[in-house]
């Protein structure tokens, strides 16, 4: 054997009890970790994500160009609450949302504030008049604070379908989410997350009057909620065929419950329609809220078509649609599973009722990263479908990557056009 070559063995050697030990480190970490109590476990995660996310923000700030929302180089409360559509919500929290609806001299409606959903903007206003604090304080403030009792909650949701090891693993998928930096921007994402895990979580339990208080804050928050309708029609619906099950009754479903669950049920469809409808009685147009959202699109809110448009021009006339159906089928495949199946049909029905939402509703674009920060179930079914803990290892750090890539490039704003995160 040559020098060279035994040279080149011993790093190989060294190479490998490094990746050893490294290995070992995390193994003993988590199981050290996983004997802490829930909450616990939960809020490390959710701090080491949240200094994660920190750390890449104050890293990219400074890279960002002057433009007409913040300077060069902004602070981190300019740069957290002082892009794109925080602008928005910072306007509502401010001034509220105007009257009457604002349209172009040809009769059009134009962006305004109506087209974001209450409950974020009017939260951050009432603690602000609360403490006295700045937008550029009081926003990213309160994201980082729901965002830390959406962990919690999700972590809880998690641990009631799942064992306590995939339940902390999807947590943590969920909090290093490349689109996860907004827990703590001063956008919808935190409340949003933080009222669909309680949703979930008290269908999943039964708890159907919390469930509906949950709906309704997540109706007032995002326009997520008609897809949260179709979970409970299916949860009704399979609770109504286990009491009728010919195997003495072991699953009851009593008249009061019954009645609660006819009452979530309408819960959802109202906290589904009720901002919409409170645009159109607002500004005396029925139809204004589809109009507001059409100002962002070429005028008019198509179903589907959008999604086939996009897939033709990056993938070609053919090829486009298929990748298309290919990935609808995908997403049904792996929700239909048996790892899936295990974790109880709500939170899979959500994950497909969601995306069908999205599929119908809204146009693809950059956006649609963020918009997957809701679909926190299949970060489960990736943390009880890997298998070991270096392939989990393997997704957590491509995932905190894609965070850096995310920040770069979709949050940072380079004049002056670009896409939007």
């Amino acid at each position: 054997m040559s020098p060279a070559t035994g040279r080149a063995e011993r790093a190989l050697a060294a190479r490998d009890r490094a990746g050893a030990a490294a290995l070992h480190r995390l193994r003993a970490g988590a199981d050290a970790l996983l004997a802490r109590p829930a909450w616990a476990q939960a809020l490390v995660v959710w701090a080491a994500s949240r200094l994660l996310t920190t750390a890449i923000t104050l890293g990219v700030a400074p890279w960002q160009a002057a433009n007409l929302w913040t300077p060069a180089a902004p602070g981190y409360g300019a740069f957290t609450a002082g892009l794109w559509d925080a602008t928005w919500y910072r306007s509502i929290a401010e001034h509220g949302y105007p009257l009457p609806l604002p349209r172009g001299a040809d009769g059009r409606a134009l962006q305004s504030e109506w087209a974001f959903y209450p409950a974020y903007p009017l939260l951050v206003r009432a603690v602000t008049a609360v403490t006295g604090g700045s937008w550029e304080v009081v926003a990213p403030t309160t994201s980082l604070v729901l965002g830390a009792l959406a962990a919690l909650v999700l972590h809880r949701l998690f641990r009631a379908v799942a064992a306590p090891g995939p339940a902390l693993a999807g947590l943590a998928l969920v909090l290093v989410f490349p689109a996860a930096a907004l827990l703590q921007y001063a956008y919808t994402e935190a409340l949003a997350l933080l009222a669909l895990s309680a949703a979930l979580l008290a269908l999943v339990r039964r708890r159907y009057a919390w469930c509906a208080a949950a709906v309704l804050l997540l109706g007032a928050t995002r326009a997520v909620a008609l897809p949260f309708a179709a979970v409970v029609l299916v949860h009704a619906v399979l609770r109504w065929r286990a009491a009728r099950a010919p195997v003495l009754a072991s699953d009851p479903l009593p008249l009061r419950e019954r009645a609660a669950l006819v009452g979530l049920l309408g819960a959802s469809v109202v906290a589904g329609v009720a901002w919409p409808l409170v645009v159109g009685l607002v500004s005396g147009d029925l139809d204004a809220y589809t109009q507001v959202q059409g100002a962002w699109r070429s005028g008019t809110v198509v179903p589907v078509l959008p999604w086939l448009t996009a897939s033709r021009q990056l993938l070609g006339a053919v090829g486009g649609p298929v990748a298309l159906v290919a990935a609808v089928a995908g997403l049904v495949w792996w929700c239909t599973g048996r790892r899936a199946r295990a974790l109880g049909p709500e939170l899979v029905v959500w994950v497909l009722a969601q995306a069908a939402y999205l599929l119908l509703v809204v146009d693809p674009w950059t956006s649609t990263v963020r918009f997957w920060l809701l679909q926190a179930p299949l970060a489960l079914l990736v943390a009880t479908s890997v298998r070991s803990r270096a392939h989990l290892a393997t997704w957590l750090v491509a995932s905190a990557l894609l965070q850096v890539v995310w920040v770069a490039w979709l949050w940072r704003f380079t004049p002056p056009s670009d896409f939007a995160p």
